[in-house]
């Protein structure tokens, strides 16, 4: 019954200019990432690494690169505690977007033949979306007012 009542509070949520405005900030950081995690892949891969392996690093540095963009503009005003401790939260989470863009990128290479930076593209795009989800919920919490 106090989820019934929560939803309506979420929504609002939802509705407001605030809410739209750190979303489109999540979403440019995330663009940036996006050439962050393509040219380091392009770069390694080209250099002869595997291209899983050059992906595990290209999405790691854009994880990180992210973090400090989304750290000084997106959720400036929701920090809380030690930077490095923001970070390593930050990252563990995201652990779960790495593992989406993995998968994605392994299955769209191999099993339906596109070009890996095509399947990285769309690996980006779906995990982009639990990485939000994931930030406003656990790595910037909201801090309480008293």
């Amino acid at each position: 019954m106090s989820k019934n009542r929560s939803l309506p509070k979420m929504l609002q949520k939802m509705l407001t200019l605030n809410y739209w405005m750190r979303f489109m900030k999540f979403n440019i950081v995330g663009l940036t990432g996006i050439f962050v995690n393509q040219g380091i892949l392009m770069l390694l891969t080209s250099l002869g690494l595997y291209y899983l392996y050059s992906g595990i690093i290209a999405i790691e540095v854009s994880i990180i690169s992210n973090f400090f963009l989304n750290d000084l503009w997106t959720f400036r005003d929701r920090r809380s505690g030690h930077i490095l401790k923001r970070l390593v939260k930050f990252n563990i989470l995201m652990l779960i977007g790495l593992v989406i863009n993995l998968l994605i990128l392994y299955a769209l290479t191999e099993l339906a033949s596109l070009h890996y930076t095509i399947s990285n593209l769309f690996g980006i795009g779906i995990a982009s979306i639990a990485r939000y989800l994931m930030s406003i919920k656990w790595a910037w919490l909201q801090p309480q007012r008293k």
